[in-house]
């Protein structure tokens, strides 16, 4: 642990991340794969939180374009993320990492309902902590569940997870100029509307001094290097 930078850290996927190439449903090969970098993590005694889209299983914006309600579509959002987690939850138990789902949404049955010092707890024993049904509120992404749950649990950072080795000033498979940057400060980020995470998200890490790491989950080498401080991806920060 004595080369690690960051003991603590909140984990943030998208949906999409489980639905392979699609972008759609759950691929299990795909939550499989995530799992063993997750694994990877974990037995360098990193404690490791995570929280996950739903953008695979359910785009509220469709239903909002249609007339839907945007509470009921905010909510069934929310229950897809449950269903992303219990996936990722199988997945990380099936390679021998112990996880926890908890759910901010009640349902007993098939997850805990969190409770900020039972989550800590969980860590502390070397459990993965998945947090599901973003912050239990409609109107709230699960970006800002996030920068909202990594407060609560006292993370070092929040790595955001994508499938690209930063943060750029335009979309890089459109524009071969785009050029990457490698620190930004918080209000530079909401100022460019730079899509690392919404602005609610990134005034609340800004607010509690939480930095933000932008890193590409798929390379194999990538987030390894990150946790031990090395200049990879975008940090989002002071």
């Amino acid at each position: 642990m004595s080369d690690i930078k960051y003991k603590r850290i909140l984990l943030k996927l998208s949906g999409e991340a489980l639905g392979g190439k699609s972008g759609y449903g759950i691929d299990v090969d795909e939550a499989e794969a995530i799992a063993i970098r997750i694994k990877e993590v974990h037995e360098m005694g990193v404690e490791v939180a995570i929280v996950i889209g739903a953008g695979n299983l359910w785009r509220g914006k469709q239903g909002l374009e249609r007339g839907m309600d945007r509470a009921t579509a905010d909510y069934m959002g929310m229950l897809a993320t449950v269903m992303n987690a219990m996936a990722l939850m199988d997945a990380l138990e099936r390679a021998g990492v112990y996880t926890r789902v908890m759910s901010a949404i009640e349902m007993r049955q098939i997850a805990e309902p969190y409770i900020r010092r039972r989550a800590i707890r969980h860590l502390e024993k070397r459990r993965v902590v998945i947090f599901g049904a973003g912050t239990g509120n409609p109107f709230f992404s699960t970006d800002t569940a996030a920068a909202l749950r990594a407060n609560e649990i006292d993370a070092n950072v929040v790595i955001k997870a994508t499938k690209v080795d930063g943060v750029y000033d335009s979309d890089p498979k459109k524009n071969p100029d785009a050029k990457k940057f490698d620190k930004l400060g918080y209000i530079e980020v909401i100022n460019r509307r730079l899509e690392v995470m919404d602005s609610t998200a990134i005034t609340l890490c800004m607010e509690n001094k939480l930095p933000i790491l932008v890193v590409n989950l798929w390379d194999n080498h990538a987030l390894l290097a990150a946790l031990k401080g090395e200049p990879v991806g975008t940090i989002v920060g002071d």
